[in-house]
């Protein structure tokens, strides 16, 4: 297995507090804001925040870090905590914190119409507010897109045909992991480590993220990889003449892998009903200020995609799983290290 040394984005970001719609820094003269939320996403929030300001007159702030991070400081400062929303960007994560204890369970008619059964907690306590699909990308020049296995796409990489012709994320990324574990879960863990090997044993180039992985398939050091479908549309927005494409894996099986970008209320927060109040918009009315320039999926089947995503077409998806992905999470760090995967 060749690993490209690049730098990368990875690393946890530095705890910051950020004033939404007219709500400053605490400690620097502004008035509190009626609702803290702790986010490891990054994605164009103040937008979002800014117009659920405008129509309702509640007011965010939110602090930016990791998922482990930010679970680990809403358990440490248990009943004293200021977080009022627990915002993440996997449903594995969201799973564990509700397992910890750290999210409360609503009763929401709004949530539960809005947002598919399998990507909401059957408690209520976390829901999951914008998808992305990590499926395969690939460079047009170089690959006929019959050459992947309709019915189990990444099984199909682990065929040697694509020996010396991959990109994939490193073993340390929560897309890999949830990705492995999604394998466990649907084949069992013998089978899911006979396919991790595959890609290993085709010389698969490890990137530190998805958008030089994307780079080394528009640049012909690789052929195929597999990457978020977000980041292919970021890229392309960016640069038109990028020579990407993106493939729905696995349509004849059992589908696309997806993940989710989700939230719950934290556990003793101040203000339940109005974190509530915030979920429920996201959800409905707000769904497309709040994935659109991040170009995720909207959750709510009723809520339009983005046009440029739009374009990439209707696809099937494979159920999301988020006890799998949280539970499986440690077995499928320790395949990919048994795999040799990096």
């Amino acid at each position: 297995m060749r690993r490209r040394s690049l730098l990368g984005t990875t690393g946890f970001l530095a705890v910051v507090m950020t004033g939404v719609s007219g709500c400053g820094v605490p400690g620097v003269g502004a008035e509190s804001a009626d609702l803290q939320v702790y986010t490891a996403r990054h994605y164009d929030l103040e937008a979002a925040f800014s117009e659920f300001t405008n129509q309702t007159g509640i007011t965010v702030e939110f602090i930016s870090g990791g998922d482990a991070e930010l679970l680990e400081r809403l358990k440490a400062e248990g009943e004293d905590t200021p977080a009022d929303l627990f915002m993440t960007v996997d449903a594995g994560n969201l799973w564990n914190a509700a397992r910890q204890g750290e999210l409360a369970a609503l009763e929401s008619e709004t949530l539960d119409q809005a947002v598919p059964e399998d990507l909401r907690d059957p408690e209520g306590s976390w829901y999951g507010l914008a998808m992305r699909a990590r499926t395969v990308a690939y460079n047009p020049d170089a690959v006929d897109p019959e050459e992947f296995d309709a019915k189990d796409t990444y099984a199909g990489l682990a065929d040697p045909k694509w020996k010396g012709r991959l990109c994939m994320r490193d073993a340390t990324s929560a897309y890999t992991q949830s990705l492995v574990a999604s394998l466990i879960d649907l084949h069992g863990r013998d089978r899911a480590l006979e396919i991790v090997r595959g890609w290993v044993s085709n010389d698969v180039q490890i990137m530190s993220n998805d958008v030089l992985l994307l780079e080394a398939i528009d640049a012909g050091q690789c052929d195929a990889g597999i990457s978020n479908h977000y980041y292919v549309a970021r890229e392309q927005a960016e640069n038109p003449d990028l020579n990407v494409s993106l493939h729905w894996a696995s349509q004849e099986g059992a589908g696309t892998h997806v993940n989710i970008s989700g939230a719950g209320v934290v556990e003793g927060s101040d203000n339940p009903e109005q974190a509530r109040q915030l979920l429920e918009w996201i959800a409905s009315e707000g769904q497309n200020a709040f994935v659109d320039a991040s170009y995720e999926f909207p959750v709510n089947p009723d809520a339009e995609p983005e046009p440029r995503i739009a374009e990439f077409g209707e696809f099937k998806r494979m159920p999301l799983n988020a006890e799998a992905y949280g539970d499986l999470n440690a077995e499928a760090i320790d395949l990919l290290a048994e795999a040799g995967y990096e």
